[in-house]
Order: structure tokens, then sequence, then C-alpha cells
């Protein structure tokens, strides 16, 4: 309803509704959408996918987790034992999960907004399908572990055997391989450069190879950046100015913080006190070939007695790990309520 008696508009009454009646309003032509966050996590998943197909398990990935041959010092005669076979691979199998989301359209919802649409309702469900797909697969990413009908998430793909004995239908009790780091500190520990440069060697010890971002909540990021941002400085380069680009603007503070060469990014969605160490060499978005944020096309509803469409948007999907021994998950830190 307008907002009457504020601003050039007249107090309710005859003369507003008079105006009210044969007056437009001044639409903004878009929908200012409110309800959903970005993740950088998700985003960057989703833009260096891989390609799934069918079959039973699609995702079979042959992992190595023991010596296949055995090395033997040698002396002057050259002589050797007889090796045997020692057997080294198995296989880590991985489903992958659909995500269907339906969008209605009725068909006098189309004869009433033909040349009078100021937003068009089936382009603003369109729009939301994707928000609500991708929200919700941000949710189960950092949330899921149990339920096989969606994404298994980074608490059980990440893990020590504590919360997800079993992944991959590979088990984490007898394949020590399998594990990745897990601290769970006992009291909240307050986030520094220097906690997080021990977390990220530990991590790094375990293969050699260093993580190549970590992720936490926003509050965790903030008390982080705090630790940082008593030594931020500005260097004076005769002839130049502080901000980079000669923009003239000083820059301070952070996009991403970076410790020991890893960047600690904040995400939405990632639970507050646990710090994630990612490898994503090892870590992949899997998406179906012919079901990547698939439509179907609108279908008629009329065999159900209704005169409208319906369509749906199809993906199927999956998170894996490939090699759980490169990641580590740090939780219970302390961070600001924010």
């Amino acid at each position: 309803m307008p907002t009457l008696g504020q601003g050039i508009l007249p107090p309710q009454g005859a003369v507003a509704a008079e105006l009210t009646a044969i007056t437009r309003r001044a639409f903004v032509p878009k929908v200012v959408v409110q309800l959903y966050m970005s993740t950088p996590f998700t985003s960057a998943m989703l833009a260096s996918a891989e390609v799934a197909s069918g079959g039973v398990s699609p995702i079979t990935v042959p992992i190595q987790g023991s010596s296949m041959v055995q090395g033997q010092w040698i002396g002057y005669d050259g002589s050797f034992q007889q090796p045997g076979i020692i057997p080294g691979v198995q296989n880590a199998e991985f489903d992958l999960k659909g995500f269907v989301t339906a969008i209605p359209f009725l068909g006098m919802e189309g004869l009433v907004q033909v040349d009078y649409a100021v937003v068009p309702l089936i382009e603003a469900r369109m729009n939301d399908a994707t928000n609500v797909t991708i929200q919700t697969f941000s949710n189960s990413i950092y949330q899921n572990i149990t339920d096989q009908t969606q994404i298994i998430g980074l608490p059980a793909a990440i893990d020590d055997g504590t919360v997800s004995a079993n992944y991959g239908g590979v088990s984490r009790t007898t394949n020590a391989f399998w594990r990745s780091t897990f601290v769970n500190n006992a009291n909240p520990v307050a986030p520094t450069r220097a906690l997080f440069l021990q977390y990220i060697a530990q991590v790094t010890k375990i293969t050699g190879e260093k993580p190549k971002m970590g992720l936490v909540g926003f509050g965790t990021w903030v008390a982080l950046a705090q630790d940082f941002v008593g030594f931020e400085r500005y260097n004076a380069v005769p002839g130049g100015t502080y901000a980079d680009g000669g923009t003239g603007v000083v820059q301070a503070l952070f996009s991403a913080i970076e410790v020991a060469g890893v960047p600690i990014y904040a995400d939405n969605y990632c639970p507050e006190g646990t710090l994630y160490l990612l490898n994503t060499d090892y870590l992949s978005m899997y998406i179906h070939e012919k079901a990547s944020f698939y439509f179907t096309g609108f279908e008629s509803t009329l065999p159900n007695g209704q005169f409208g469409y319906l369509g749906a948007i199809l993906t199927l999907l999956e998170l894996v790990n490939v090699k759980p021994r490169a990641h580590g998950k740090f939780s219970n830190l302390a961070y600001a309520n924010i």
C-alpha cells in the first residue's frame, strides 16, 4: 500500500484516495533478494567441478594405502631376496546425490502479467531456484554427516574417524592413511598467527604438501584478524602513494588473511570456532555431465486438471575427498560475537 502523509504525498483522505486511484507507482524493475548469502567455498568448488557420468559408484577412485614393493640393501655379490606380491590398492567409491527444484507457472499468472509485468514472476522464480539450490548445497557441505541422500560434507570428508568411521566405503579404523588431522581443543583457544602456523605445519608434516586454503566463520576470522591489525604499517615510497595502483586510497585489513602462505577465508556457512585447512588438489565437486543444473523445460499440468505448467532444475553431484591426510580440521577456537 502507498505510504501517505510523508514527503510530497498528501495525508490519508479523499485527496490521497483520488491521487492513488489515478497514479501509477514508480516501480524499480528488479527484485532485491534479501535471503541468501554468498559462500567462497561453494563457489570455488562449483567453478572447478569435475565431470561424472553414469554407472554404479560413478566416482570410483583407486587409492594406495601401503607400499606394494620392498627395497633391500645389497652387498658386493648383488644378491637379494625374492620379492612377493604385496596388495596396496583398494577402491574408494562415491555415489552422486540428486537435488531438484520445482518451478510452478500458472497459466492465469502469465495471462495477467503479459505486457503489464514490472517483474515477471517466472523470471524471479527461475533466479530463486538457483539461489535455493546453491544455499542448500552450502548447508550440506558444512553440516551433513550421515544423510546419504545429501552431499556428504566436510565434517565427514575431513575427519580422523571421530565423526565418520567410514568414508567412501573405506574404514578409517583399519586404514590409518584415510584419516585427516583432527584437533578438538578441550577449551576455547584464541586463533592467532602462531597457532594457525602450528596447525598448518601439523597438516603439512603428514604429506609434505601444504594446504592451499583455510576456511573459518566470520567471528573466528575477525578474532584472527585482530592478531594482525596492531602490526599493520604503511610504507611511503618517494613519489608514490600509500595505496596500490595509485588510487590515493589507503588499503587496510584483509579479504583473506595469509598465514605461512595459506590464505584464510571467512565463509558464512562455516561453523564458528572451526578451522578447515584444505588442499584443493585432492578435494573436488563432481557433477553429472547430463545433470549440471539441468532445466527440464515446462510441461503442461492439464493432465492433473490444472491450467498451468511445471518445470524443474536437476543437479546430480557429490563432494569428494580423495586424500584425507592432506587436510585438517581444528575445533573449539574462540571467536568474536558479531
